[in-house]
């Protein structure tokens, strides 16, 4: 009998191993089957320009690229240059770009058939012949919104989305859909199928994330205008990492994702699963006029038939264009997460310049800021203790640049509870900075989640009117950056308190580069102490190395539903950055 018991044991251990084996084997299939598919798909496009190139080589294609979206679209509408020679010059750009930094998952070869389709119209819309990339999760016909997860892997969208579709409406042609990283969970830009992502300035660095292929595409130039989400930061910390001017609608300003993904941790990110902390769909581009013209044309009464949720309101012409003097806020640190030397000089140096051109500067802290990070922002995504998103892993192989998170959610419950136990008096000592991922509280009942809610509808209360009893128009404020070094992103998950906090309140948001790290900014940043000069600081402190020559930007704030005013304050900022 022990002999017997000793096979079976063996036998069951053996079927165990090879069970494991095949299912890993599987995963692998699906994996290189998708890269195969995005290859063949990247050796078309190419085949397919350079047949382009062959019939017309005498296409200027440098001076197209370098013409501005608001520049272009004015070209396209006169008819001095053609949608098919303006998409070719974008596509060939596009594949140079994505060879250098692997920021594009997959090109979109129905943008012929748009460009058709557009070319019979009659009436141009205003983003007539413009080419215009979108993030992986948004869905376009006959293609997958992978989240960088192979269990997403096997359904393409049924339908465009409903942005997609504004977008061809609109006469815009969209062409690609870039690379995010895994479960969209992440400010760095890299998955187990298709790769990690590279800042296009510096092949070392990240672009951020999660619309960190938007990010790379733009910046190295193969992509005028695009179109990602945010729900801690996902456009504006790209924009800061790459240069770029990015902005966060109030999240219902733009909906538009029409098709939820197959688990409902996803779709937190993409606006269609009902959070406290809501997800915004935003343009990115690299100057502020062109998120003002993407936002004009998608406020329009296709957008509000598609999608009777979004509220009925067209794009303020006048305040944006307005010269008034404003009322601005201003902080260059929110006191939980210090940022380097050269993004608060950043703020500093704006702030300087908006009041030499005659608009008034009010110092604004925010109030709270531990409170909101740690009670408010984490426990509203990891409320169950990460259940949730550990789920969407089931059955595939995580990221490198995840793991430091992942292994905190596999924690088990007890484990949590003695690690927050000994963490306790530490808090106050470091300033809340231990409270991270394993030793957030849960909700324990309906109760609980109800009461989580209802605080941080207080929060935006009590923040609106401090803002009201200063009568701001809108607040100057600092984004986290400069670019980090590849995986250093997912070591340091509370960094984004500059950018997490008006997800929170669901305030539009915008970032614009207004400077470069200079080699006075690296010698600061080596007395930076950080907030406790612990092992956060010192993490901080190595992410941003090296950053000389890499962008510097700020950002600007307005109050929900007003966008324009929001894009009126990055505008004057630009314009002060470019006259410096």
């Amino acid at each position: 009998p022990s002999a017997v018991l000793v096979l079976l044991c063996g036998s069951a251990a053996a079927a165990v191993v090879a069970w494991k084996w095949l299912s890993k084997r599987q995963i692998e299939k699906k994996m290189e089957e998708a890269r195969r598919t995005r290859d063949e798909g990247v050796k078309k496009m190419a085949k397919i320009v350079q047949q382009f190139r062959e019939q017309i080589p005498s296409v200027q294609t440098d001076a197209i690229l370098s013409l501005p979206l608001v520049e272009l679209t004015g070209r396209l509408q006169e008819g001095s240059l053609s949608p098919r020679t303006v998409l070719y010059a974008y596509l060939e750009k596009a594949l140079e770009v994505t060879q250098q930094t692997n920021c594009l998952r997959h090109f979109i070869p129905e943008c012929e058939e748009q460009l058709q389709e557009i070319e019979g119209q009659k009436e141009k819309g205003l983003l007539y012949g413009i080419p215009v990339s979108i993030k992986d999760h948004i869905s376009h016909k006959g293609h997958l919104s992978t989240c960088g997860l192979v269990q997403c892997l096997g359904t393409p969208a049924q339908d465009d989305s409903v942005l997609v579709k504004v977008l061809k409406k609109q006469g815009a042609i969209p062409f690609a859909m870039t690379n995010v990283p895994q479960s969209l969970f992440n400010y760095d830009c890299s998955n187990p199928i298709f790769g990690k992502t590279l800042n296009p300035f510096n092949h070392q660095k990240s672009p951020g994330g999660s619309s960190g292929g938007e990010g790379a595409l733009i910046a190295g130039g193969g992509s005028i205008l695009g179109i990602g989400s945010d729900i801690g930061g996902s456009i504006r910390l790209p924009s800061s990492f790459c240069g770029l001017c990015g902005l966060k609608p109030t999240a219902q300003r733009l909906r538009g994702v029409n098709q939820c993904l197959m688990h409902p941790f996803l779709n937190v990110d993409i606006c269609c699963h009902p959070t406290p902390v809501p997800g915004a769909l935003g343009p990115m581009a690299r100057d502020v006029d062109s998120l003002a013209l993407c936002m004009k044309a998608l406020l329009c009464q296709e957008m509000f038939q598609l999608d009777p949720t979004v509220p009925p309101i067209p794009f303020n012409e006048e305040v944006y264009s307005s010269s008034a003097p404003l009322r601005v806020g201003y902080y260059d640190t929110d006191g939980y997460f210090p940022l380097p030397p050269c993004m608060r000089r950043a703020v500093q140096e704006t702030r300087m310049a908006l009041q030499a051109a005659g608009h008034e500067l009010v110092p604004f802290p925010p109030p709270r800021i531990h409170y909101v990070m740690n009670e408010l922002f984490l426990k509203s995504f990891f409320a169950d203790g990460g259940r949730a998103w550990l789920d969407v892993f089931t059955g595939d192989v995580v990221d490198p640049s995840l793991k430091p998170q992942v292994n905190s959610c596999k924690i088990p419950r007890l484990g949590k509870k003695l690690l927050a136990l000994i963490l306790k008096p530490l808090q106050f000592l470091l300033l809340l900075r231990f409270k991270n991922v394993a030793t957030i509280s849960i909700c324990r009942s309906v109760k609980e989640m109800w009461n989580h809610h209802h605080q941080i509808e207080v929060y935006r209360t009590e923040f609106i009117t401090r803002w009201r009893e200063l009568q701001l128009d809108a607040v100057l404020c600092p984004v986290l950056g400069p670019a980090f070094t590849t995986g250093y992103p997912g070591k340091l998950l509370t960094a984004i308190s500059s950018t997490m906090l008006y997800n929170v309140l669901n305030f539009p948001a915008g970032v614009v580069p207004v400077s470069t790290v200079t080699e006075a900014d690296e010698e600061d940043l080596k007395l930076y102490q950080g907030c406790c000069d612990d092992p956060w600081d010192h993490t901080l402190k190595q992410a941003v190395a090296g950053a000389v020559g890499l962008p510097v930007a700020v950002q600007c704030v307005a109050l929900p539903w007003q966008e324009e005013l929001c894009l009126r304050l990055m505008k004057e900022v630009e314009t002060l950055s470019h006259e410096k």
